[in-house]
């Protein structure tokens, strides 16, 4: 145990604004550690999900790297790190680029899925999203493979948490953004939206710094549909 807890107190101590005196790792430092590294990623969860900027969200990704390198038994930073990397792989110009955002997505998202407390529901939810963005690279040439492999990541991740509002909303993205002429649209979008709303109003994240993103994005699509009704009638 002594090596994980002095890991820990030297990530707590990097973190810090004062400088302190080595000492051998107890129960007490090891607690301090332990919250240090909570409030660092809670902060970094926070910059990561306020940003579009790319060079903020590689700065995120950055002090998850650091994080994964510390905790190496935690699955989170490294789930975090496949999250920025998505989000710079929607946003990116150019093909190749975005094709390198979610590779090193992929890369952090199978370092996650490989540790023992990784939560299956979450990685599935995460690994669809991916997928989804494989597709928006080049919908002609990728939407038939990538589509099915959308739709088995969200069918694992509901096996494991069938109230996980991620798996309705990114599976609502999916029709959403399909064409009508295979079974998409808004109309088909929307039960699944509507469930995913369901689940967000009793979801409970498993701690501070389990995944809770989605549901600013939900509220806005379901916007769009009351501002459709308000204009058609």
């Amino acid at each position: 145990m002594k090596k994980p807890l002095l890991a820990l107190a030297f990530f707590a101590a990097s973190f810090a604004a004062t400088a302190q005196t080595s000492a051998p790792a107890t129960p007490a430092t090891a607690a301090v550690a332990a919250d240090a590294y909570t409030n660092m990623m809670v902060a970094t969860i926070k910059e990561l999900q306020s940003t579009n900027d790319p060079a903020a969200t590689q700065q995120a990704i950055s002090k998850f790297e650091r994080a994964a390198t510390v905790a190496s038994n935690d699955w989170l930073p490294r789930y975090y790190q496949a999250y920025g990397y998505v989000r710079l792989g929607f946003v990116a110009k150019g093909k190749d680029q975005q094709d390198k955002y979610f590779d090193q997505a992929q890369t952090a998202l199978d370092q996650a899925r490989a540790l023992p407390a990784a939560d299956a529901s979450e990685i599935g939810v995460m690994q669809a999203y991916l997928y989804q963005g494989r597709i928006m690279v080049s919908p002609m040439t990728r939407a038939m493979q990538y589509t099915a492999m959308v739709g088995e990541s969200l069918g694992e991740a509901e096996k494991a948490n069938p109230q996980n509002p991620r798996v309705h909303l990114v599976r609502g993205n999916d029709f959403n953004f399909r064409p009508k002429m295979f079974g998409g649209g808004p109309e088909a979008a929307k039960p699944h939206y509507q469930k995913a709303k369901t689940c967000f109003d009793t979801f409970k994240p498993a701690s501070s710094i389990a995944p809770d993103w989605g549901k600013g994005q939900l509220t806005s699509l379901l916007k769009q549909y009351d501002t459709a009704a308000v204009t058609t009638k």
